[in-house]
C-alpha cells in the first residue's frame, strides 16, 4: 500500500471536513447580525452555534497535526514561508473564539455590541484568509531552488482574492441555512430570505472561480487525464442546485446538509486538481512539495494510519452525539432562561 497517497487523501478529507463544519459557524459569525433585530434575536444567533463551534475546530487541529506528522516538509514550508499569513488566520480565530465566549459575560449593551462586532470582523477575516491561502495553493506558490521567493503582498493576487470571496459566499450561505432551521421564527424567516439571495452570489462566484481556475491554474490537468475525477465537480454542481431547490421548497434542514456536502466536494475538487502536489510551484514543478518528496517514512505513515483508524471514528462519533444531543431548534423560552451568550 502506498501510504503517502493514502495520507494525501486523509489530508484532503480533514481539510474538507473542517471547512464544512467550521464554515457554518464562521458564516453565522460574520453574517448572523443581518438576520437579527434586538437583543433576544441576536442572542439566539450566538446560542445556535454555542455548543458546536469549538468542537468543529478540532478538525483544524487534526488537519494541522496530520500535516506535521505525515508531510513534515510541507508543515515546515508553510510556517517558514507563509508565517505572517498564518499568524493572521490564527489571530482571527482567537478573536472569534473570545468574542463568542465573552459576549454574554456582561449585560451592558456596549459590551455586547463590541464583541458582536469583533465576532463579525474576525469571522469574516478567517473565512477570507482561508480562501486566500488555499487559492494560492491551487494557483501555485513562487517556490524556487532557494525556497519561497514571493512576498506577502503577492499572496493577495486576484485569483486568491476571488477564492477568498468564494469561501465567504459559501460560508455565508451555509451559515444562513443553519440559522434558518436552528433559531426561532423571526430570525429563521429572515435567514431563509438571506440564504436565498446569497445563493445567486455564490453561483456567480463559483462560475468565475471555475473559469479563472481553467485559465490561470493547472487544476484542470488532472481532470483531463483522470476522467473519473470529474465526478467531484459534478457532485458540487448538483449540491448547489439541490440546496437551492430544497430551500425554495421550505426544507432548510436538508438544504444545509446538501450545502455541507457541497463544501466538501468543492474542497476535494481543489485537492484532486493539485495532486500529487501539496505546495505546488508556479516557477518549476521540480521545486514544489508533493507526496513523494515531503512524506514521512513508511513506518511513520503506517503507524499513523493504525492510530487514525482507531481514534478518527471516536472523534466522529463524539461529534455526531453532540449534534444529536443539541439537534432541537432553539425556543424563545429556553433563551429567556439561559444567561449565556
Amino acid at each position: 500500500m502506498d501510504y503517502a497517497k493514502v495520507w494525501f487523501v486523509f489530508w484532503a478529507v480533514l481539510w474538507a471536513g473542517y471547512f464544512a463544519l467550521d464554515g457554518f459557524d464562521l458564516g453565522v459569525g460574520f453574517s448572523g447580525w443581518l438576520a437579527a433585530d434586538g437583543e433576544e434575536e441576536r442572542r439566539s444567533v450566538f446560542a445556535s452555534i454555542g455548543p458546536f463551534w469549538d468542537g468543529n475546530e478540532v478538525w483544524l487541529v487534526t488537519a494541522g497535526g496530520a500535516t506535521f506528522a505525515a508531510f513534515p516538509a510541507v508543515y515546515a514550508g508553510l510556517f517558514s514561508w507563509l508565517y505572517p499569513a498564518l499568524a493572521l488566520i490564527l489571530f482571527s480565530l482567537i478573536a472569534r473564539g473570545v468574542s463568542l465566549e465573552f459576549r454574554g459575560k456582561v449585560q451592558a449593551a456596549a459590551w455586547k455590541s463590541f464583541w458582536e462586532r469583533t465576532a463579525a470582523v474576525s469571522s469574516f477575516l478567517a473565512a477570507l484568509l482561508f480562501g486566500v491561502a488555499f487559492g494560492n495553493l491551487f494557483r501555485g506558490l513562487e517556490i524556487g531552488a532557494d525556497g519561497y521567493l514571493g512576498t506577502f503582498a503577492g499572496l493577495l493576487n486576484p485569483y486568491a482574492l476571488l477564492t477568498g470571496l468564494l469561501f465567504c459566499a459559501f460560508f455565508f450561505f451555509h451559515g444562513q441555512l443553519w440559522l434558518s432551521f436552528k433559531t426561532p421564527a423571526p430570525v429563521a424567516g429572515k435567514a431563509r430570505r438571506l440564504a436565498g439571495g446569497a445563493w445567486y452570489a455564490l453561483l456567480l462566484l463559483a462560475v468565475l472561480f471555475a473559469a479563472a481556475s481553467y485559465a490561470y491554474t493547472g487544476l484542470s490537468a488532472n481532470f483531463l487525464v483522470r476522467k473519473y475525477l470529474l465526478v467531484l465537480p459534478a457532485l458540487l454542481t448538483a449540491s448547489l442546485v439541490a440546496a437551492k431547490l430544497l430551500l425554495s421548497r421550505g426544507d432548510p434542514g436538508r438544504a444545509f446538509l446538501v450545502s455541507f456536502a457541497g463544501i466538501v466536494f468543492f474542497a476535494l475538487t481543489g485537492f484532486a486538481g493539485i495532486y500529487p502536489d501539496l505546495l505546488p510551484s508556479r516557477l518549476d514543478p521540480e521545486f514544489g512539495l508533493n507526496v513523494y518528496n515531503s512524506a514521512s517514512s513508511p513506518y511513520t505513515l503506517r503507524l499513523m494510519t493504525a492510530v487514525t483508524a482507531v481514534f478518527l471514528p471516536v472523534v466522529i462519533c463524539y461529534q455526531v452525539w453532540v449534534y444529536r444531543l443539541f439537534r432541537a431548534p432553539l425556543g424563545s423560552e429556553e433563551l429567556r432562561k439561559s444567561g449565556m451568550y
